[in-house]
């Protein structure tokens, strides 16, 4: 090195790994049973006999490199002799894993890209991709039992849209002018309480956001309250409202054919109506204002021209500190103000922007790649044969899509786990100064354990790996080993599941 001659660099044949982390996710993922119960449900349409890799371990593979920032399949070739995730990812007991394979069948560490894009086709088929999406749930009910015991009494669903943008002609892909830029427009479910995905649904870059949204957001809540927890409420942006949805809300029925309104809690477009409505109520009170702020609502009843029934919304005030307007947005709801204030409403709506902060760590975390081009030796030629080739297409970047949220899912129950055993990270083990004390109790704080935070301090440790009387010792490095025993804790408190 020009810096320090005395430094040098060598490249030796030791088992060192920079994705310790891998084996916490596996531990995880084994004592809840996720990758095998889905391995178990998927139909594997290769043949026994040429099959090298098993399909729960490249489901590993690939769940594990997504949640490590490895989100390109290429990743699985320049990282397919890491012993840590070689251990993580395999089926064998002892130190096979980290041995030359004794077979022909016996993979030796992880698939190759060619395999893992094999894995992607395979998961394309529509039952398959049914499984992937119901994974999502069981996955997320398993965690709750594991960590709980017992169901959620009541949880609080958000459902938004977002845009994934894919460059080239993908199948099934297309330009929204809203977003500026070409690719998908999926639907996703999030439970409020865990911030765990329960759902997702591939759909074409130019439809609405509420444009299939019913039967998804009907079909997620069922689920729901199968298997976790009643639905308390249902919150979602302005672009979930139109009357087939409010509608279908409030004429729900349960599984034994009863009425069981869900209550909802939606962001209202702006438009001139209720601006007129709401200019009497635009206005500053007397008196100084404070330097904080301030904020106040206002019970209106209004029906829009689709609307069949006029419905309760509630107009909020804003005012902001050394600001010159009044700022104002309007929200519509079924809940009635003798259960919900109009201050009480606007409480338990604000949480919802969580969920456009996990969208935003989906994105920049896992930075999902959704790249799935059939490649033809000849174009085709007709418009049937273009409409089948983007049906593939699209099939399987849902499959990829699926994917990232299952990695995310998992990465979140570790994370979970984490900000259980060190709620409030400190400058000792985060570098950062610890955060001031609130001023009221609130509830399980997440600061400083964000998706990347995690991830770097934990799921990126180094290791070193030794094998001696067919024991692998995993020697990892003195930073993290607090963070590892903390965690490491929490994960043996996991109960027994019975799913």
């Amino acid at each position: 090195m020009t810096f320090n001659a005395a430094v040098k660099v060598e490249a030796r044949p030791e088992r060192l790994s920079g994705e310790a982390g891998a084996l916490l996710e596996r531990e995880i993922d084994e004592r809840l049973g996720l990758t095998d119960s889905l391995a178990q449900k998927l139909r594997d349409p290769r043949h026994p006999a040429l099959t090298v890799h098993p399909l729960v371990e490249l489901l590993r593979a690939r769940l594990y490199l997504i949640g490590g920032g490895w989100r390109d399949q290429d990743d699985a070739d320049k990282l397919r002799h890491d012993p840590a995730l070689r251990l993580a990812v395999s089926a064998r007991r002892g130190d096979a894993a980290l041995k030359p394979a004794r077979g022909p069948q016996e993979p030796e560490g992880l698939g190759s890209q060619p395999t893992q894009s094999r894995l992607v086709a395979a998961l394309a088929p529509e039952e398959n991709r049914r499984v992937l999406r119901e994974a999502l749930l069981d996955w997320t009910a398993r965690g709750v039992l594991a960590r709980r015991g017992h169901r959620f009494q009541h949880v609080t669903m958000d459902f938004d849209s977002t845009m994934l943008a894919v460059f080239g002609s993908q199948g099934g892909s297309a330009y929204n002018g809203h977003y500026l830029c070409r690719g998908y427009h999926p639907l996703v479910a999030l439970i409020a309480e865990t911030g765990d995905w329960v759902d997702g649904l591939l759909r074409s870059g130019e439809v609405w956001t509420a444009a299939g949204a019913v039967e998804f957001v009907l079909n997620v809540l069922a689920r729901v309250e199968r298997e976790i927890g009643l639905v308390a409420r249902v919150r979602g942006d302005a672009g979930m409202v139109d009357e087939p949805m409010l509608t279908a809300l409030e004429q729900r029925r349960n599984a034994q054919g009863h009425p069981a309104p869900s209550p909802y809690v939606f962001r209202l477009k702006t438009n001139a109506v209720l601006e007129r409505m709401a200019e009497p109520f635009v206005s500053r009170p007397a008196g100084r204002p404070p330097l904080s702020g301030r904020e106040w609502t206002h019970e209106l009843e209004y029906q829009a021209e689709g609307w069949r029934v006029p419905r309760r919304v509630v107009l909020v005030v804003i005012e902001r500190p050394f600001e010159l307007f009044l700022d104002y947005f309007f929200l519509v709801t079924n809940i009635a103000p003798e259960q919900l204030d109009g201050k009480g409403l606007l409480e338990s709506y604000r949480p919802r922007g969580a969920m456009e902060g996990h969208l935003g760590e989906l994105k920049s975390a896992l930075r999902p790649a959704l790249s799935c081009s059939e490649r033809q030796r000849e174009k085709p030629r007709t418009d049937e044969e273009r409409k089948r080739a983007d049906e593939r297409d699209a099939a399987c970047n849902e499959a990829t899509m699926l994917l990232y949220l299952l990695s995310y899912n998992l990465a979140n129950q570790a994370r979970l786990l984490m900000e259980e055993a060190v709620p409030r990270p400190n400058s000792a083990t985060t570098g950062h100064e610890p955060l001031p004390e609130p001023r009221e109790p609130a509830a399980p704080a997440r600061q400083g354990w964000s998706l990347l935070r995690f991830r770097e301090q934990v799921l990126k440790t180094a290791a070193r790996f030794l094998l001696g009387g067919r024991e692998v010792t995993v020697v990892i490095a003195g930073a993290a080993a607090e963070l590892w025993r903390c965690l490491w804790q929490r994960i043996e408190r996991l109960r027994p599941l019975t799913v």
